[in-house]
């Protein structure tokens, strides 16, 4: 009897552990959309990149040179330099990728999300306030100000930013949960979008005016 109720809580443990673990892996592009034709050429599209044989692999697969300085000579004032599985092919499927940040004087790089990965923020140089907002409904702000060697956590899909608050130039590096984590800029999004948003939704989302909502338009 007793081998029989230990038999039993095996199965039992073994089969909540499967449905606990069982999911979909985490898409690497915004979307993907299937086929049913396998004999045409789309086929071989894949969720990620395919994979070379390893022996072939070699030491440059895994090396990126020049990680230098951004140009922020631009209207924000900063610039992103993101190292995914595009500039180091070994980082296909690995699940990781890294960002610089440079920022001029009062530079921003300005709310965004990134909907395939959090982000592990280090400040190197400089002084930054940077936050991040929570989902509906709370919409509960989350934000610090950030010296050399401090770290903070951009969660998941969540709104967030940082902006230079000192009085000379800032570097951050930042590690990414993807290897390719996408971005989503909101006002260059929402106001860039090509085609336009229609102008009627937007003035009723924003509760604008259509002259407001179409300067900001013709801004991005």
């Amino acid at each position: 009897m007793k081998a029989a109720v230990y038999l039993f809580l095996v199965a039992f443990l073994a089969l909540a552990s499967s449905c606990a673990f069982a999911s979909d892996p985490s898409p690497l592009q915004d979307f993907c959309v299937a086929i049913n034709d396998t004999k045409t050429t789309a086929a071989v599209f894949v969720n990620g990149k395919f994979c070379k044989d390893p022996k072939l692999a070699t030491a440059n697969d895994f090396f990126f040179h020049g990680l230098k300085e951004g140009n922020t000579s631009n209207q924000l004032g900063s610039k992103v330099t993101l190292i995914t599985a595009k500039e180091i092919l070994g980082l296909n499927t690995l699940g990781v990728s890294l960002a610089r940040v440079d920022f001029a004087p009062k530079g921003l790089n300005p709310p965004h999300i990134h909907p395939r990965a959090t982000e592990l923020f280090t400040v190197l140089e400089g002084t930054l306030y940077a936050g991040f907002v929570t989902s509906n409904p709370e919409n509960r702000l989350f934000t610090k100000i950030l010296n050399k060697g401090d770290v903070f956590v951009f969660p998941k899909g969540l709104i967030h930013f940082q902006m230079n608050v000192g009085k000379s130039k800032a570097l951050a590096i930042s590690g990414l949960s993807s290897q390719d984590p996408g971005r989503v800029d909101i006002a260059n999004t929402v106001f860039g979008s090509d085609p336009s948003i229609s102008q009627e939704v937007l003035t009723k989302a924003f509760q604008l005016d259509k002259g407001t909502i179409s300067y900001l338009q013709k801004q991005f």
